[in-house]
């Protein structure tokens, strides 16, 4: 089966009220984030968006100290009988208990 590209958004809703300390320790760092994104999709096996999207958000809501994760797969090549611009499928997850890690 060949490897087929699929498409990311990450939507973190985390409370920011510290972040005018301008100190990353006070907010979520987003190259952490990619990289563990990236990590996910580019070593990760998956049939379905849904299990892709699911894996993205569990593994961000247990390492990162975020209210809520929102994460988005779009599939533009799915093997599909037809004219479509893209398959997506978007899910929302509670944030972890990873207290005091911002990652």
């Amino acid at each position: 089966m060949e490897p087929q590209p699929f498409e990311v958004d990450v939507v973190l809703f985390v409370d920011l009220s510290a972040a005018a300390s301008d100190d990353l320790r006070d907010t979520v760092d987003y190259s952490a984030v990619f990289e563990l994104v990236r990590g996910i999709v580019e070593e990760g096996s998956f049939r379905l968006i849904e299990a892709l999207a699911g894996a993205i958000a569990a593994q961000i809501a247990d390492t990162f100290t975020v209210d809520e994760v929102e994460v988005a797969v779009r599939k533009p090549k799915a093997p599909l009988p037809g004219a479509f611009e893209t398959v997506e499928v978007r899910l929302r997850r509670p944030g972890g208990t990873q207290a005091g890690s911002a990652g």
